[in-house]
This record gives structure tokens, C-alpha cells and sequence, in this order.
């Protein structure tokens, strides 16, 4: 079972007492963005083997929204942090680091660019779906 400790009021919670929220450090695009921007944000997720950052709401406690850090694999749970951060604290990086060598944050997570990194499905869009209108 996973635990989670939520950063507002430190309680290790099971993952039964949250809800899921899906990807963290996703760029919100705007009214002025482009359709592949917004393509991007609604449909794309990176789904990676190993280190991924989450959103979390503590369902069945206070209730807040928080980001967390875990192994896909092994489940092992690096930290959490508010909600409200731009990136991951330093010490859960340097922790990440310590435990796999080698590893690098995704794109995403250090400087939140505009779009989807690697992604070329806006560079390379199929017939069916320039075909709706």
C-alpha cells in the first residue's frame, strides 16, 4: 500500500484516505495558446518507468492538494511538498539523486516549458484528426 505524508498537516496517509490527481508540473496554456499547446495539456502525460511527480489531494483529512514524488517501480515514496511549488525542493532532488545515481529530472519539473518535450504528435498530426472540424 502506498503512504503518503501530507506536507499541511503531517499525516501519513494510505492511499485509500487520497485522491489521485494525476501528472504534476503540467504548463497551463491560456486563451492565447495554440490548438497543439492546448492538445497538449488536455491529452499528453508522461507515463515514465521510475521517478514521476504527482498531485495529490488528502481526501479523507484536510482536504488540500499536494505534489508528491515516487518510484513507479518500486513504489518507493521520495517526499512531498506543497502544492503551490514551481518545482521540487532541492533536498527531495538531492534525495532522488542519492537513491538512483544518474538520474536527471524531466524537463518538465525543472523548467516547466511551453510545450510537451519530445512529443512531435503536434509536429506530425494525422489525417483523422485534421479531418474534424
Amino acid at each position: 500500500m502506498l503512504t503518503l505524508t501530507c506536507p499541511y498537516c503531517g499525516v501519513a496517509a494510505e492511499e485509500t484516505e487520497l485522491a489521485p490527481g494525476g501528472e504534476a508540473h503540467l504548463t497551463r496554456h491560456g486563451p492565447g495558446s495554440t490548438d497543439a499547446e492546448f492538445e497538449g495539456y488536455l491529452f499528453a502525460r508522461q507515463n515514465p518507468r521510475g521517478v514521476l511527480f504527482e498531485r495529490w489531494r488528502h481526501a479523507y483529512g484536510c482536504g488540500k492538494w499536494f505534489l508528491a514524488a515516487r518510484d513507479s517501480v518500486t513504489l518507493q515514496v521520495f517526499g512531498t511538498y506543497p502544492a503551490q511549488s514551481k518545482a521540487p525542493p532541492d533536498d527531495l532532488v538531492a534525495a532522488i539523486r542519492a537513491a538512483r545515481p544518474g538520474w536527471t529530472p524531466p524537463d518538465r519539473v525543472e523548467a516547466a516549458p511551453a510545450g510537451r518535450v519530445g512529443d512531435d504528435y503536434a509536429a506530425n498530426p494525422t489525417p483523422a484528426r485534421d479531418a474534424l472540424p
